[in-house]
């Protein structure tokens, strides 16, 4: 898996907050992949969407973070664009902020990736059709490694999520659940 990082991506308080209504258990599984990553040695990164006050970098062409903005979401100093206390950073950890869908748009992400060396993404967070799709769009077209964490990704519909992590995702990515993935990288 070359040298990988774990991306924890837009796993904040009002995101987790919409997409979750069912209480579905996403969080522990999230959880386990951090910990995993950790006990591996493995960079855990996250990624958050967040806007500046005033909204500046927020054009009315862009239908989803328009709408965002209109739900009261994402903006840069609202408790609500905080990552989810239930997995919060440590010490250590890099926090990313993106301006848009992909982790790489609008962020210094790619520059934190290639100081350090990683040349493979493991993939989890909210949206599936969204922050994790554009995300392994786009690390697809930079040549990174991809595998996406089938359990640790989570879709406001779920038959989208089952769709890309069923039959998209397999053609772009290595496709595993938490537990199969930590246990590849445990150490023997």
């Amino acid at each position: 898996m070359g040298n990988s990082a774990l991306l924890v991506m837009d796993v904040q308080r009002d995101i987790v907050e919409l997409a979750d209504q069912e209480g579905s258990g996403y969080l522990p599984g999230v959880r386990r992949a951090i910990d995993g990553a950790r006990a591996a040695g493995l960079p855990v990164i996250y990624v958050v969407i967040a806007l500046r006050p005033g909204q500046p970098d927020v054009s009315p062409r862009n239908k989803v973070v328009t709408a965002a903005v209109e739900a009261g979401l994402f903006s840069e100093d609202a408790t609500g664009t905080e990552v989810h206390p239930a997995i919060a950073p440590e010490p250590g950890d890099i926090v990313v902020t993106k301006r848009r869908g992909s982790a790489f748009s609008g962020s210094d992400l790619d520059l934190v990736l290639r100081v350090r060396g990683i040349d493979h993404l493991v993939l989890c967070g909210i949206a599936t059709s969204g922050v994790v799709l554009h995300t392994l769009c786009q690390a697809n077209d930079l040549d990174f490694g991809r595998t996406v964490l089938s359990d640790a990704c989570l879709d406001l519909d779920p038959e989208v999520h089952r769709f890309l992590i069923g039959n998209l995702f397999p053609q772009w990515a290595d496709v595993l659940t938490v537990d199969d993935w930590v246990q590849a990288i445990t150490p023997r």
